[in-house]
């Protein structure tokens, strides 16, 4: 049985969140590609702290899936050093977990 994760990203605006979403689901790299925003953040960049808007995009995907989901992410992102993390889906229905796997496929 495959493992199966959840991995994030944030992007700055809401067309390139809808564009990762949608490239990494019609390259077979996740199932699905949720995006909600905008959402806040507050972070430290280059010895400053910022504020400003973001988008998350946060994908369902299978562990064999997640390196080449991640490549596609880096090379797509507008950002030069993105937040990429995955998570194990530690449960879930058994036909949604077989949906993820088909649809990565």
């Amino acid at each position: 049985m495959a493992d199966f994760l959840i991995v994030i990203t944030t992007v700055d605006t809401h067309d390139a969140a809808r564009k990762l979403a949608r490239s990494a689901v019609e390259a077979s790299l996740a199932a699905s590609g949720q995006v909600t925003g905008p959402i806040e953040t507050t972070y430290r960049h280059l010895g400053d702290v910022s504020e400003g808007a973001e988008y998350q995009v946060t994908f369902r995907t299978t562990d064999d899936r997640r390196e080449a989901l991640e490549k596609h992410l880096v090379d797509n992102h507008p950002y030069d050093s993105p937040e990429v993390i995955a998570f194990t889906i530690d449960a879930g229905r058994a036909e949604y977990l077989d949906w993820i796997t088909r649809a990565t496929r």
